[in-house]
């Protein structure tokens, strides 16, 4: 199967920004957006889907990208996609990594088919673009791997999600920690999965639960 190569950016001035996320799906974590402009005569060989890539490819990747492109990166946090709904926290990451490269691309590529609410013309959406544009493919490695990174740092604090290997994803091994262990500051409460178990945390207990109770059966002297 063919590579995202430069077919569509050929199509449009330079230089150009190719803008994807990482962390939409996930119940936990912030969502990150990356916008990444290629040198069409210098860039790293392999480039494709980060979803498509093991873990040493995407990082060899990433790290040879770091030398050899532009690079934005802009986060939405746990409490903006709460606030905003994933979809609007996912365009508003977007926005701050294209304002993140530090200069104004003479046109941008957004993975999907939507556009966020930014005041310019130069942007085009393309659906499934990390499959496609080179650049937008290189914006998914930069995504997925900050990403990676965030929740491998929050993993060290909040031990028995699997956020090392999972990222909090809703995987049946993060479900079953969601339910032993509860919800974190870094859940999504506006996600159903999370909402369910903090509305568990809240329901008061039933008068046989409290009957049952081994503190209900103490006396005083």
């Amino acid at each position: 199967m063919a590579r995202p190569c430069f077919k569509i950016e050929r199509q449009f001035p330079e230089p150009l920004a190719g803008v994807d996320e990482a962390g939409c799906a996930p119940l936990a974590g912030p969502v990150v957006a990356a916008a990444v402009v290629l040198d069409r005569e210098r860039f790293p060989r392999g480039i494709d889907d980060s979803k498509k890539l093991d873990l040493e490819t995407r990082e060899s990747i990433y790290g040879r990208l770091q030398k050899v492109a532009r690079i934005g990166v802009g986060i939405a946090s746990v409490e903006e996609i709460d606030t905003l709904n994933i979809f609007w926290a996912r365009m508003l990451a977007m926005v701050r990594a294209v304002e993140a490269l530090g200069f104004e691309p003479a046109m941008v590529l957004v993975d999907g088919n939507r556009l966020p609410r930014w005041e310019r013309t130069n942007a085009k959406p393309i659906v499934v673009g990390d499959t496609k544009c080179r650049s937008i493919a290189a914006a998914s490695i930069i995504a997925k791997v900050t990403r990676d990174r965030i929740m491998l740092d929050h993993a060290r604090t909040y031990p028995g999600y699997g956020w090392e290997t999972n990222r909090g994803y809703p995987t049946p091994d993060h479900r079953r920690a969601l339910t032993a262990l509860g919800c974190t500051p870094l859940h999504r409460r506006s996600f159903n999965l999370v909402r369910e178990r903090l509305a568990q945390d809240e329901q008061p207990l039933l008068p046989e639960m409290v009957a049952a109770s081994p503190l209900s059966h103490t006396t005083t002297g």
